[in-house]
């Protein structure tokens, strides 16, 4: 059997191979909720065979929400919808996961197709967004409130409330969302964080939200479960979070029991130059994962089955994420077994129509 469509035990959870949904947002909510279209969109990729799926960011607060039209987690009636959809994933014999998110400065936003522009507070559905420092996203964005004492412990406490409802809601896997300039990266980055308290200047009092986020979500979250970290490896910008400062974090969240790392980059500079191309992210991962000792998820523009058992025959990395491939073909996972020459099971539903080897 090929490495990708292998099994990977994280905990007590098995994943029955090594391809990953990675979270992709919909923008497609209503007050938060989850719909019939985010369990079409996360069910059919259950069906396609992927090992696990992860929501797209799900809100831990309203004021967390990059648009209006996110997903969330900040309230008990998002529950039972959120059951469905893990109910489903299951069934299917993949496992579900639920990253967890709060927007930060890049909260209050249009959705993409509606142009992306920030919303300002006095605009119908724009609310005061909040940040580490009173630092806008882009020039001539209304300016966030930089977070005090008070506005720091309701973040923890609703990262900590939000575990406990993924947990209810039947989600085995959580990933706390610390990239792409979303509030706890903005901690991470001295682009973004300006602070002079013992959240701000040093790389120890920058990671302080972070460690600290990872200790309330674990004190609520069973020791058995995978608790994974999506990070931005780096800035791509002079001043920025760097792959160094990446490792030295993974090496800290190893020894907070993180079991993996979700290894993207970017996304906390509105301009930053970022030389794209097939697997431009691998490297990070394979630095991560090589130095710090903690396994680690590779993300960004991997594309094909022989590409994706690469990256995991050299031990670059764990996991494979996908986002736009998945969009592309929901099936993914089903297709590269017949590419690689492995025999997966298909849906007994599908069955006639599964390649011959």
């Amino acid at each position: 059997m090929s490495i990708l469509l292998s099994p990977l035990q994280l905990r007590s959870i098995r994943l029955r191979n090594r391809i990953v949904v990675s979270p992709m947002c919909q923008y497609s909510s209503v007050d938060g909720f989850a719909d019939d279209w985010h369990l079409v969109h996360l069910g059919s990729r259950a069906v396609g065979g992927a090992g696990l799926i992860i929501t797209e960011a799900a809100a831990i607060s309203p004021e967390g929400r990059i648009s209006p039209d996110d997903l969330g987690i900040w309230s008990d009636d998002h529950i039972p919808a959120l059951q469905r959809i893990t109910r489903f994933i299951s069934q299917q014999g993949a496992v579900a996961g639920i990253q967890l998110a709060h927007a930060g400065r890049k909260a209050s936003h249009r959705r993409p197709w509606d142009g992306g522009t920030a919303i300002a507070p006095t605009e119908p559905r724009g609310w005061q967004t909040v940040a580490p420092s009173a630092l806008p996203f882009n020039n001539g964005e209304p300016e966030p409130t930089a977070l005090d004492a008070a506005g720091i412990e309701t973040v923890l406490a609703d990262f900590q409330a939000a575990t406990e409802r993924a947990l209810r809601a039947g989600f085995q896997v959580v990933e706390v969302h610390a990239a792409h300039g979303y509030l706890l990266h903005q901690f991470l980055s001295p682009l973004s964080n300006q602070r002079t308290d013992h959240y701000g200047g040093s790389f120890e009092n920058r990671i302080r939200l972070l460690v600290e986020v990872i200790g309330r979500v674990g004190a609520v979250w069973p020791a058995e479960l995978p608790l994974l970290v999506r990070i931005s490896a780096t800035d791509w910008t002079e001043g920025g979070w760097t792959p160094d400062d990446s490792v030295a974090l993974a090496a800290v969240l190893k020894q907070l029991d993180v079991d993996l790392i979700d290894c993207s980059t970017g996304g906390n500079v509105p301009r930053a130059s970022i030389p794209t191309g097939p697997g431009y992210q691998v490297s990070f991962a394979d630095r991560v994962r090589n130095e710090s000792g903690i396994p680690t998820g590779a993300v960004g523009l991997i594309t094909s089955p022989e590409q994706a058992e690469a990256i995991l025959a050299s031990e670059q990395a764990d996991l494979i994420l996908l986002a736009r491939e998945f969009l592309r073909d929901p099936y993914f996972p089903l297709h590269a077994a017949h590419a690689l020459g492995d025999d997966m099971p298909w849906p007994v539903q599908y069955e006639r129509a599964k390649p011959r080897q």
